[in-house]
C-alpha cells in the first residue's frame, strides 16, 4: 500500500501515522505513507496556495497551478498515481471502493479546503471524489484519515488477527454483531450467557444470528449486497426437476437429463458452497444415465484427470420426485426446508430476489431453490414451493430464454455472491 497525501496542513497527520496500528505498520514497513506539504508549492513569497473564488460569494479555492505542481512532483518520485479528493459532491465511500483503492499500485489523495479545489484541476486530474456522508467538514483531512485506515486493514499483517478483517462490518456486506467483555455483569446488565458457556459452535451461531437481526432491522438495505450463507443455520440446496415440467408448446412432459447440465450446475453448487446437488427424475433409465456420468467424474478416469469436475459431481444425489429430495433434506436437517421456485413466467405472487433473501434470513430453514428443466418448471411444481421468484430479466424487451445453466448461476450469486 503506497498513499501519498497532498495537504496545506500535513501536521494534522503526525500522530495519525505514528499512533495505534497504523503507526506500527508505518514502522514495520508494511504501507508506506508520504505527507506532501502544498505550500511547499505555493506561489510568491507567501507561498500563497488558495485566492478567492471567482463570483464572489466568500471563501477560499485552491489554486490549479499549485495543485498541478506537486502532483507532478510526486509522481515524478513514485510513478503515475490514482487521485482521490474527498468532497461533499463525492460517491459515498464504501468498502468496495476501499477494496479499489487498496489495490492500487500509488495513491494521492488531495485534501481541500475552505471552498475546495478549483473545478478545472478535478476535471482533468482527479481521478474520483469521495465522501464521508452528507455532511460537510473544513478540510479533507479528516475524510482522508479515514480511507486511509480503511484501506490499510486490508494490508496483510496489519491487523493482528486476519479472520478480524474477514468478519468486520460490510466486508461480507452484513452489519457485525455485538460485543461483550468483562465483568461478565455490568449495572445489572449480563453478558449473554451463550458467550460465557465457551461452547465454539453455540458462539458462533449466535453471533450470525445477532449480525442478521441487526442488519435487517437497522439497514436492511445491505441485504441486497450480503452473501448471506455464513449466516444461514441449515443447509442450502438446489434441485433440478426434470418432470413434471413444460415443453416448448407450453404442454406437460419430462425432460431428458444432459450432462451439461449436471457438470455446470455442479460447478455452480461447489462455488456458492450448496451442501447438495439434487437431481430429480421419474425416469429410472434416466436416474442409472447420471450415475454412470457421475461415476465416470468422481470413482473413474474422470476425476483423475478434472478434479474440479470431480467436485462438481460428488455434489449430486438422484431422487424420483422433488417431494422424495424434501422428504429426503428434512431428515437430513431435521426441519422441513422451505422451497424457493423460479420461473421465467410472470406469476402472480412472484417475490423479487431481494425479498427472497430477507426471507430465507427470517425463516432459518434449510432451503431448497427448485430449477426446471425443459422450458420451466410446470404449475403443478410451482403451487408446492412456498416462495416463486420473480423472472429473471435483462430489461430489454420481451425476449426471456436464459438456459438453466446460466439462471443458477445469477440466482445463486444473488443470494450467495461474495461482493
Amino acid at each position: 500500500m503506497n498513499v501519498s497525501i497532498v495537504t496545506a496542513f500535513p501536521g494534522f497527520f503526525r500522530d495519525f501515522l505514528s499512533e495505534s496500528m497504523i503507526g506500527r505498520a508505518v514502522r514495520n514497513g508494511l504501507i508506506r505513507i508520504d505527507v506532501v506539504d502544498l505550500r511547499d508549492f505555493g506561489s510568491g513569497n507567501y507561498r500563497q496556495v488558495d485566492d478567492y473564488s471567482f463570483g464572489g460569494g466568500g471563501g477560499m479555492v485552491l489554486l490549479p497551478e499549485v495543485l498541478e505542481k506537486a502532483l507532478h512532483s510526486l509522481e515524478e518520485k513514485k510513478g503515475p498515481a490514482y487521485v482521490v479528493c474527498p468532497s461533499p459532491q463525492g460517491e459515498l465511500l464504501s468498502q468496495e471502493i476501499v477494496e479499489t483503492l487498496a489495490a492500487r499500485e500509488h495513491t494521492v489523495i488531495i485534501c481541500g479546503h475552505y471552498e475546495g479545489l478549483d473545478e478545472r484541476f478535478i476535471e482533468k486530474r482527479v481521478d474520483r471524489e469521495i465522501s464521508l456522508g452528507d455532511f460537510v467538514l473544513t478540510g479533507g483531512e479528516i475524510p482522508a484519515m479515514a480511507i486511509i485506515d480503511a484501506m490499510a486493514r486490508l494490508v496483510p499483517g496489519v491487523i493482528g488477527k486476519e479472520s478480524a478483517v474477514v468478519e468486520d462490518s460490510f466486508f461480507r456486506g452484513m452489519l457485525d454483531h455485538p460485543h461483550f467483555t468483562r465483568p461478565s455483569e455490568w449495572e445489572g446488565i449480563p453478558a449473554p450467557d451463550v458467550l460465557l458457556s465457551g461452547h465454539a459452535a453455540e458462539i458462533e451461531n449466535w453471533r450470525r444470528s445477532e449480525a442478521v437481526q441487526r442488519t435487517l432491522s437497522r439497514r436492511p438495505e445491505l441485504i441486497g449486497r450480503a452473501n448471506i450463507r455464513p449466516y444461514l443455520p441449515k443447509g442450502v440446496y438446489i434441485a433440478l426437476v426434470h418432470s413434471p415440467v413444460l415443453d416448448r408448446k407450453g404442454e406437460k412432459t419430462t425432460a431428458a437429463v444432459t450432462g451439461l447440465d449436471l457438470s455446470d450446475i455442479g460447478r455452480s453448487c461447489r462455488t456458492y458452497g450448496l451442501d447438495r446437488f439434487l437431481v430429480t427424475t421419474p425416469l429410472a433409465s434416466q436416474r442409472e444415465l447420471v450415475k454412470t456420468m457421475a461415476s465416470h467424474w468422481t470413482s473413474g478416469a474422470g476425476g483423475d484427470v478434472n478434479p474440479d469436475r470431480k467436485e462438481a459431481f460428488s455434489r449430486i444425489k438422484l431422487f424420483p420426485s422433488l417431494a422424495r429430495a424434501a422428504e429426503w433434506v428434512t431428515g437430513r436437517e431435521k426441519d422441513s426446508p422451505l422451497l424457493i421456485g423460479t420461473t421465467a413466467r410472470n406469476r402472480e405472487g412472484g417475490f423479487h430476489w431481494i425479498e427472497a433473501k430477507r426471507t430465507v434470513l427470517q425463516k432459518k430453514q434449510p432451503v431448497v431453490f427448485v430449477f426446471g428443466t425443459g422450458a420451466g418448471l410446470h404449475e403443478d411444481v410451482l403451487e408446492h414451493c412456498h416462495i416463486v421468484l420473480q423472472p429473471l430479466s435483462g430489461g430489454f424487451g420481451d425476449y426471456n430464454h436464459l438456459s438453466v445453466r446460466t439462471a443458477v448461476g445469477v440466482v445463486l450469486d444473488r443470494f450467495f455472491g461474495w461482493r
